[in-house]
This record gives C-alpha cells, structure tokens and sequence, in this order.
C-alpha cells in the first residue's frame, strides 16, 4: 500500500510539474553569459505594424451617413405643383404671378444666382437680361404645347420620379463635415428610420456639384423633351438642399470593426538568425522575455512524442531515486510515519502541495516562502535531519521544475539548513520571526557569494535578489507564526510553545488533582523535577517529559484513597480487599487516567506518558501477597493477572518517566535517605526493569541508561539532603 502511494505521488508531481516538458528557463532582469538566439523558427506579433495596419484599416473605413428622402419628395411635388398651374393657364397673363414662371427661364435664374446679384438689393429684370414679354410669352406657350400632348403630362410625372429616385437614396452635401474620419472617396448611406442595408457611394457624386449634375442627367434621360429637361432643372437647381447627415456613433463603431477584423501583423524570427532574443551581459527585459516565452511555446509545440516520454521517464526515475533515498532514512530513523497510514499520506501530500505552491511562488521569485514554511513544519512535527532531507529532496524537484541553475539550488538550501538549525526549540512564539530574521541573513549572504561565483549577476542585481530572497525568509517566518496551532492540531505535535501553556498549574485536570488528591499531586511535581533533569542528560524533550510527568497519575484523583500518597496514618483501604482486587484498582488508575485526558482533550503524546509510564510492569506488593495465600490454599497464581496491562514505554521520554516516578514512589520508604542507599536503591530499579525488558521499544541506550540513573541519583540526593541540626535555645 505505501509503495502504491509512492508511485501514485510521483505520477501526481510528474502532472504538477508537467515534467514531459522542459521548463522555461528564464526570468525578467537575468543577465544571459551569451547571446540567445531562436532555436526554432517562430512568429510574433509586431504590435507597431499590427497598429499601422489597424489604422490604415480605419482610415479605409466607410463613414456612415444617414439619408432623409423627404426634402427630396417634397420638391418634386412643388416642381409638379408648379409645372401644374403653368399648364392651368392659357397664357402667361393669367398666372397668379408672373414669378412663377420666370423660375423656369434658366436666364433668370442663373443672373439671380451670380455673386454680384447676391450684393445687389435688387434682383436683375427680364427685361436687363435682354427677354421682353414676346420672349416670356413664346417660351411659356412652348413649354405648355410640350406638356400638352396625349401622355406627356403622364410621362413628365413618371420620368421626373425615376430621375429622382437615385437622389433619394444617396442624398446630397455641400461638403464633408470636420466630423468625416475615415475614407474620403466613398461612403456608407443608410435611410433613416432603418438599421441595415447600407449603400456604398462615392463622395464625388453626393457633393452639390456632383449632385446637381446627376439630377441634370437624369432629367435629360427621362424626360422626353430636352426644351423640358431644360426647364425642370432650372426650376430644382436654386431648391436643392443638403439631406446627408453623419452617423458620428455608427461611424466609430464601423471603423472599430474594421480595424478588430485586421489579423495581428507577425515578425519572422528564424532558427540561429542574426537578431539575438537576449544580448549577453544584458538584463533581459520584459519585451526580450516576451520573445523567449513566445520561442519557448513554439519549441514545444514542435516536440515529439518521444522526447516528451523521454523526460517524462527521466522525472519519474528522479522522483523514485529521492522516494527511494528518503524511504530508507524513514525506515530506519522514523519508523513512527510509517506506521501510520494517515500520518504516511499526509507526509506525501504536503510534499506535492509543496512543489505546487513552489511552482505557482515562482512566478514572483518567491518560491523561498512555500519551501520553508515546509521545512519549519516537519522540523517541529518530526525532526531536523528529517526536514533537511525532505526539504532538500522538495528543493531539488522545485528548481528542475522551474529551470533554474545551481545558484538557485544553493540559495534554497542554505536557507533551508539555516532554518532548520535555528528552529531547534520553539518555546516563544517570537522565535519563529527571529529564525525568520536570521534565515534572511544567510539567503542574503549566499545569494551574493554563490552570484560571485556563478558570475551571472552585477552586483546591485545581486544585493536586491538577496534582499528579496531575505524578506521571503521574514514573511515565512511571520506566516509560521500564525499556522502553528494549525500544524500542531494536523500533524498532532506539541512545541514547547503548546507544552507551556498545557503544563500550566490553573489547568482545571491539575486543580481538580490538587483538590482531590494532594498526595499524587506533590508526587507528580516531585516526579516532573526528575524527569526533566534526567531528559535533559541524555538530550531528549525535557519540557515534554515534565509536562507528561503531570498528568500521568491523574486517573488517581478517581479513587485517591487506594494509593499511598493519599492516605493518613493507619487508615488503608487494601487491608479489606483481595489482592486481585487491590491490584485491580490500582491498575485501573492507567485507564482512568487516559480516559480522563481524552474527556479534556489532552493531545496524544501526553495520554501516551499516562498509559506507558508502568509499562507492564508487576505489582509486586499485591502479587507478593496474593503468593502468600495462595501457598497456604494450595493455588497458583497468574503473573499476568497482577501486571499493568501495558505498551511498554515507546519513547525514550516515556521510559525517563517510568523510571522517575518508581525511583520517586520508592525514595519515600528509606529510613534513611543517604546518598548510598539512594544509588543503590536506583541501581536495583533500574536494573528490574531493564531484565523485565521495559525499554526493549522505547530506544535507550545502555550509555543513556546510565546517565539517567547518575541524573536521578543525583536529583534524589538533592532532595533528601542532610540538614544541621541545630541546639535547642536554652531559657534565661
């Protein structure tokens, strides 16, 4: 099952890293040793040529404009309605006003229209003109015998609608208002009232003059009679008023369209061609990186098959030889990971989580704050060389994963080791932001040194990546300072931090022992002082075994008045019981205790010291008697029956407290406490439960051992010192 879960973690990195590929090597403000050239051919979008194109494309665009037919009706039907009353009148004379048909005499109209006439208060007579009243009149009774005719009225009307025809749609300007972007020779005319179906003309021929002379043209096509053809446009030419009104909103949007449907211009950069991507000894910048991450996308493109399942292969072996290096170092110095499914699968898990916030920290440099909050984690959930080389192998994945070079490698680690070795102990909640604070003076210090070496930076560049990398080290550090609780609840640890706040006295478990049974309560604290003593001599968690030692005879306070610590003078409870049942309720303080710690949420290392600290030690007092008996009714009796019902210490902290709380508990009986009697009496002890096999799980050592049998003789002696005995103060 955890091989499974091996090789199912590294098929999850090989994903997360997308290890089939290489990785972009790259960073803004790197300074390349040489220059780097294509090494495929690819293309890039040339932003300045894309935006002439687009411009050139808005420049091209048709304006909109927006045709009102009415006016253009309307002077049809005043040309019909006038043509009407000329041919309603037999002779010129019997007009309403002579003016209405001087408007038809292209003399008159034109002198009307000459710049001099327009400064002269009066307009010029027929008369000036050189028409008399014959002239009027002969050319008033030609234009009427023309219209006269069988159809010609008719003919006159439908001609005059198909010559307009072409003027309504298209319309009339003077000129192109300031407000015309875009195409000057062609437009875009759309009838109002409607939203499509716009007709393209040329400019030329919806400008006045332009204008004029189709609406000249078309009458002398559809109007039989050129005498009038003549006429009709005579009368219209004065009337003609613009219609054409720019569409400013429809206008831009068309010209936004026109410059959107314009594909991205691309520049060619071929493989080994003569413009570099990056110049050595240049800060590559954000235009260089561009061209890069452009070039680095088209390479993969290109890629094969089988080079991508070459270094597919590639990364899982390296996944396997770190799965494989760490694994033996687990198997042998941390066995206890192992034995937990859960606590195995977590390990793995905040491994990938790792590198996945590594990668995605990457992309601000800041890879170094992911790393070391996982380093501080296992360090202060298992132990140090442990997090240095799970941290070291998360390092190494993380910088073949980003492509960066040794520099990069050297700088994680160094801050990676710095931060393990100040994290020690963490008895303040401040000591994280000082390991935070000193870490930042290593990665700064070996981020300039290793740069030197490397010779890849200047020496500014050098200073501030340092620097940068150093604030990452503070923000771990502070960050690690707000998710302690959070790791200690996950990973189920204890720091000193958590250790001190459980081992204080206002703990409603110690008062309730202190109210309930004093005795245990002054053994425990007299016990705590050994064993803390004792831890320290060999190196081991001193603060935990004193925290331990605490609580570990709290199941007492249930039946207080059947342990010796508790009991006055002549007043014993077993004189009335069997042994079996004596030893029954004795043993029973271990279940009690650990129940107890769960019912108060004890964390789990300290319920470990309540249920180990007798180990499956013999109750020797009440097997004794029960042997006793049993020789005098001729009965055998179980060992097994009068032994604590165990795991034997499985840590050296839990037999430091086993071998504490006997050596305390016997200590009380000597007669006389000399130093002597008191080795003596530790010797045996010690030696009883290392023949009885009490620390065959717990990892002692002989050598520690030792010193944990000098640290208790010692501790004992101090307290049982000889004291002077001072001379009774004689009566005056």
């Amino acid at each position: 099952m955890r091989l499974a879960l091996c090789l199912l973690t590294a098929v999850v990195l090989w994903a997360v890293t997308g290890a089939w590929a290489p990785p972009f090597p790259y960073q803004e403000g790197d300074i390349p040793a040489r220059n780097i050239v294509a090494r495929v051919d690819f293309e890039v979008v040339d932003p300045a040529a894309t935006l002439d194109a687009r411009e050139r494309a808005r420049n091209l665009a048709r304006a909109i404009y927006i045709q009102d037919p009415d006016p253009w009706r309307q002077l049809r039907a005043s040309l019909q309605i006038n043509v009407d009353k000329v041919l309603t009148a037999k002779t010129l004379d019997e007009l309403d006003s002579k003016d209405v048909w001087l408007k038809f005499e292209p003399a008159v109209v034109e002198a009307a229209a000459a710049p001099e006439a327009a400064n002269a208060e009066t307009a010029p007579t027929p008369e000036a003109l050189g028409l008399t009243d014959e002239d009027l009149t002969a050319n008033f009774n030609s234009f009427r015998e023309a219209l006269l005719g069988e159809g010609a009225l008719e003919a006159f009307h439908n001609g005059l609608a198909e010559a307009f025809t072409p003027l309504e749609q298209r319309g009339m300007m003077i000129q192109l208002p300031e407000e015309h972007v875009g195409n000057q020779e062609k437009i875009l005319v759309r009838q109002q009232g409607t939203t499509g179906l716009d007709l393209e003309v040329d400019v030329a021929n919806v400008l006045e003059a332009g204008a004029r002379a189709t609406l000249q043209k078309n009458l002398s096509e559809k109007l039989a009679q050129p005498e009038v053809a003549e006429r009709a446009f005579t009368w219209l030419k004065p009337q003609v008023e613009p219609t054409l009104k720019i569409d400013i909103a429809a206008t831009q949007l068309a010209a936004d369209k026109a410059a959107d449907e314009v594909e991205d211009v691309k520049k060619l950069y071929p493989a080994g061609g003569p413009e570099p991507l990056a110049i050595a000894g240049e800060p590559i910048n954000a235009k260089q990186l561009e061209l890069l991450r452009n070039e680095y996308r088209t390479e993969l493109e290109q890629r094969s098959l089988t080079s991508s399942i070459n270094r597919s292969l590639a990364a899982l072996g390296m996944y396997i030889a770190l799965y494989t290096l760490c694994g033996f170092y687990v198997i042998n110095h941390a066995p206890l990971i192992l034995s937990s499914l859960q606590r195995f699968l977590s390990l793995l898990a905040f491994v990938v989580a790792t590198v996945a916030l590594c990668l995605v920290a990457s992309k601000w440099n800041a890879e170094m704050i992911p790393l070391l909050l996982f380093s501080m984690t296992i360090a202060i959930a298992y132990h140090q060389v442990l997090a240095l080389l799970l941290s070291a192998a998360v390092a190494l994945v993380t910088v073949l994963s980003i492509g960066r070079g040794i520099d990069e490698i050297v700088t994680l680690i160094a801050g990676v080791a710095a931060t393990i070795l100040f994290l020690k102990t963490v008895r303040t909640r401040s000591k994280l932001l000082y390991v935070g604070i000193w870490t930042a003076g290593v990665v700064l210090l070996t981020t300039i040194g290793v740069g030197t070496m490397v010779d890849s930076f200047d020496f500014r560049v050098l200073v501030l990546s340092g620097l940068r990398q150093g604030l990452w080290a503070i923000i771990a550090g502070s960050l690690m300072t707000c998710l302690l609780p959070f790791i200690e609840r996950a990973f189920d640890v204890q720091t000193d931090i958590s250790l001190i706040e459980l081992g204080d006295p206002a703990h409603p478990l110690l008062q309730e022992l202190i109210r309930r049974a004093p005795g245990t309560y002054n053994h425990s604290i007299t016990v705590a002082s050994l064993a803390e003593a004792a831890a320290e001599a060999i190196g081991a968690r001193s603060l935990l075994v004193r925290v331990g030692a605490y609580f570990h005879d709290i199941g007492k306070m249930l039946k207080p008045g059947y342990f010796i610590e508790n009991q006055s003078s002549g007043d014993n409870r077993h004189e009335s019981l069997v042994p079996a049942m004596s030893t029954l309720v004795i043993i029973a303080h271990v279940k009690d205790g650990a129940d107890l710690a769960r019912q108060h949420h004890l964390p789990e290392p300290i319920i470990d010291f309540i249920l180990q600290h007798h180990g499956t030690t013999l109750v020797e007092y009440f097997y004794r008697r029960a042997s006793e008996q049993s020789e005098n009714d001729g009965n055998d009796v179980d060992e097994s029956a009068f032994r604590y019902p165990g795991p034997k210490p499985q840590t050296k902290e839990a037999g430091i407290l086993m071998l504490s709380d006997i050596v305390e508990s016997a200590s009380r009986v000597l007669v006389e406490p000399t130093p002597s009697r008191i080795e003596n009496l530790v010797e045996d002890l010690v030696m009883k439960r290392l023949t009885d096999g009490q620390f065959d799980e717990c990892g002692l050592t002989f050598k520690e051992v030792n010193l944990i049998k000098e640290s208790l003789v010692k501790s004992l002696t101090a307290v049982y010192h000889g004291r002077v005995k001072y001379r009774d103060t004689q009566p005056a």
